[in-house]
């Protein structure tokens, strides 16, 4: 997995690449710690993701509850299978996926 981070003012995009398993999702969620300060608009572009497992899930609903007191959280170019999977984990309606 790869993660292309753009910061532009309080709006940081992460754009994902590959699997965010259970040996990723680790490393994505030290990027958003060190990334949280005065984002008040965080976006995932996973035009790229080809599969997210339960431990990718978990970082993403982390994300969310911390971008629901400091702004917001958005979700963009979800793959037919990513989808899938938040469809199945209920994620399509915690998460703002446009």
């Amino acid at each position: 997995m790869t993660i292309e981070s753009k910061k532009d003012a309080g709006k940081l995009t992460l754009t994902i690449t590959g699997r965010l398993d259970t040996v990723a999702a680790p490393k994505l969620e030290e990027t958003l710690k060190e990334s949280y300060d005065g984002v008040t608009e965080l976006v995932f572009d996973l035009a790229k993701l080809e599969y997210i497992s339960s431990a990718g899930l978990r970082v993403l609903l982390s994300a969310q509850k911390t971008m629901n007191k400091q702004g917001s959280m958005k979700v963009i170019n979800v793959g037919e299978e990513i989808m899938e999977i938040f469809e199945i984990t209920g994620f399509t309606d915690i998460l703002n996926i446009g």
